[in-house]
């Protein structure tokens, strides 16, 4: 099912770096990192920890609770079992959506081709 939601603007995204929304009733995590845009569910699989009020270093998204890091493109915990849920994010024209129905298989590039 193609169920794709306009959720935030790219500028205001690129300002601010990380940021909470919601789509479908679920919190969704979206973050700016290295030219891409990122979607994960935004509470944290271990301790249910916001994870918009953690940090970002290195590449990796930082939880607040016991700051396990994850991987914002494949949600994989390093040293964990556990995988944090992404989602696919397109960004068209300065804005970002993101299909809370399906699995992230790669970060969106700033500007996605016009369909």
């Amino acid at each position: 099912m193609d169920e794709w939601v306009d959720l935030a603007d790219m500028t205001e995204l690129a300002r601010r770096k990380k940021m909470r929304v919601e789509a479908a009733g679920e919190a969704i995590a979206l973050f700016h990192l290295e030219g891409r845009v990122y979607a994960l569910q935004d509470s944290c699989v271990h301790k249910q920890r916001s994870l918009t009020k953690g940090t970002v270093l290195h590449g990796r998204v930082i939880c607040p609770g016991h700051q396990w890091r994850f991987d914002p493109e494949t949600g994989e915990a390093e040293g964990q079992d556990m995988c944090q849920p992404t989602y696919a994010v397109r960004v068209e024209d300065g804005r970002i959506y993101v299909n809370p129905t399906q699995p992230a298989t790669s970060a969106a590039p700033l500007q996605a081709e016009s369909r």
